[in-house]
């Protein structure tokens, strides 16, 4: 067809068009590393896969921003800012909070904005490509961090370091690092440094995580000199016993930092969910608000995000008849829990819900999947947040029947992407996998973004923990007797038109009027949406009431 060939044509020249304009607003000359391309799609491909595709194959601008906030949040526990999810984006603009519209605007709008890659869509050479851009644009940024750090003691560029002049640099680079744009706080540091310990928690074990660092450079550099050169943090005729580091070696040790830091600080994350699951005595992801500021009273300092910053966060939870609750998974995941917060990403801890997500797309392979499909697959999974709880979890009964209602609202077929599944594996996995905001709820505010009311007052917490004994509930209650599944929501958000596939929402279809009021009436004389309905009146056991909303994100 005239279209295919144009089509054709034209992702050849925007191919080029994307690696000569990455080039031009990195200053690499065009050159973008072919290796590392194709090692990016590979770990793209499982996700790449499972996106609902245009009729050229590629996907959509919203489809590309997912893709690269998964990305990230996947390889190295970074978010990129501007491109959570919690973030609305219009169908017309990349957007102005990303690091790739502040930092190479002209790239995104000769490139990313263009005409031809909204009509066609992006590819996943182009997804790789951007990434790699993001990649070199962090690496950039982490430089001229490091520079400052050079002029603050002094030391010239050019001067090749001791390992001893390299620790004290990776030192004071942690510190401005770790605070971001604290200025104060890091001369504060800086200037005392016997507060360094008191101000930032387990500062001997960041020291030494940056001193392994610089051993595991020494080690590739005695022991795999080849691997070493190609790295470049060795140079031919580089004496390997005479540790003396340039610009460019500490710049990799920072970079490695930034990929790294997050599995180093797992323990933490680790240790704080623990802490909460402790107090979960139901298996619901949710914490009693009067506990966690119990807890937070007993020396749990982990612990003290006040009401509203947390409610802003999309971590409570505030359905239940048992009152309000954090909840696990979105508390973990929120920004106050994020160790780096920078101008362009933050390094938080790691989202356990991945894992499982991407076991669900690749042996699914497809955007969309049957109910029996999926439960299958889920039904021999394991969420293993203990030792004790490596068991397959339970989806019969009402969550089998609400999987069953999200597909009958999309023809049948369950998209993978989109609001309700994502809401459908939170229940699944509540420990795991955060309950799904619709888009403009939540916010990724760090605290200093909040203001001082990020914290609790002693007052809000005691009246909180006061409560703490009504909040305790016989754990041989089941969840269905705690109406557990309360903040359930039955309005659908999806990444991207998933009408290309022949998917339809029912009111699509010729046979339903469109008009939402006339469908909400038509779902209420059919028993699907309940109104004014009384106490002795129920839907079928265990499900919710369904309606469909739907729209794209």
């Amino acid at each position: 067809r005239k279209s295919s060939v144009r089509g054709s044509l034209d992702a050849g020249v925007l191919e080029r068009d994307l690696s000569s304009a990455m080039g031009e607003a990195l200053g690499c000359g065009g050159h973008v590393d072919e290796k590392h391309l194709a090692s990016i799609e590979a770990q793209l491909a499982t996700m790449w896969r499972t996106l609902p595709k245009t009729a050229e194959g590629n996907v959509e601008r919203r489809s590309l921003r997912y893709l690269i906030h998964r990305h990230f949040s996947r390889t190295s526990a970074l978010h990129i800012r501007g491109f959570e999810p919690s973030r609305p984006a219009d169908a017309s603009g990349w957007g102005s909070a990303d690091i790739l519209s502040q930092r190479v605007p002209a790239f995104v709008e000769s490139v990313l904005q263009s005409k031809h890659k909204l009509e066609l869509g992006f590819s996943l050479n182009d997804a790789a490509h951007v990434v790699a851009t993001i990649e070199q644009l962090i690496y950039d940024f982490e430089g001229s961090v490091l520079e400052k750090v050079y002029r603050q003691q002094h030391k010239p560029l050019t001067r090749s370091l001791s390992s001893q002049g390299v620790e004290q640099l990776l030192e004071s680079y942690m510190v401005h690092w770790l605070l971001g744009d604290d200025e104060e706080g890091i001369s504060m540091l800086l200037g005392n440094r016997s507060l360094i310990e008191i101000a930032i928690p387990h500062w001997d074990q960041i020291v030494g995580f940056t001193k392994g660092l610089i051993r595991d450079l020494d080690y590739k550099r005695q022991h795999l000199p080849d691997a070493a050169l190609a790295a470049a943090t060795a140079r031919p005729g580089h004496n390997a016993l005479a540790a003396r580091y340039s610009f460019e070696d500490v710049h990799g040790l920072v970079g490695g930092i930034t990929k790294s830091f997050a599995s180093f600080w797992e323990s933490e994350c680790v240790s704080m969910k623990s802490a909460l699951v402790a107090m979960d005595a139901h298996s619901t992801g949710r914490v009693p608000l009067s506990k966690f500021y119990s807890s937070a009273l007993n020396a749990e300092w982990r612990f003290g995000e006040s009401e509203s910053y947390l409610r802003d966060l999309g971590a409570l939870d505030e359905t239940s008849w048992l009152g309000k609750q954090v909840i696990i998974p979105n508390y973990i995941q929120a920004a106050s829990n994020c160790i780096v917060s920078s101008q362009h990403y933050l390094v938080c801890c790691a989202n356990d819900c991945e894992g499982l997500l991407e076991e669900i797309e690749n042996k699914v392979g497809a955007s969309t999947a049957e109910p029996s499909e999926i439960l299958a697959i889920v039904g021999n999974m394991s969420s293993q947040t203990t030792l004790d709880d490596d068991f397959p979890p339970h989806v019969e009964g009402s969550l089998t029947r609400q999987l069953e209602q999200i597909a009958m609202a999309h023809g049948g077929m369950v998209p993978l992407h989109g609001r309700l599944f994502a809401q459908w594996l939170h229940y699944v996995f509540p420990r795991e996998c955060p309950f799904p905001h619709k888009t403009g709820v939540a916010a990724a505010v760090t605290p200093s973004e909040f203001g001082e009311n990020y914290i609790a007052s002693d007052e809000e917490m005691k009246k909180h923990a006061s409560e703490v004994n009504a909040s305790q509930i016989s754990t041989t209650l089941g969840k269905e007797e705690l109406q557990w599944m309360s903040q359930w929501s039955s309005e659908e958000e999806l990444i991207a038109d998933y009408r290309a596939l022949g998917l339809r929402a029912p009111w699509e279809r010729r046979s339903y009027v469109a008009g939402g009021a006339v469908l909400l009436t038509v779902a209420a004389l059919l028993g699907v949406v309940s109104f004014g309905r009384s106490k002795g009146a129920a839907l079928e056991p265990g499900l919710l009431p369904y309606h469909g909303k739907s729209h794209f994100v």
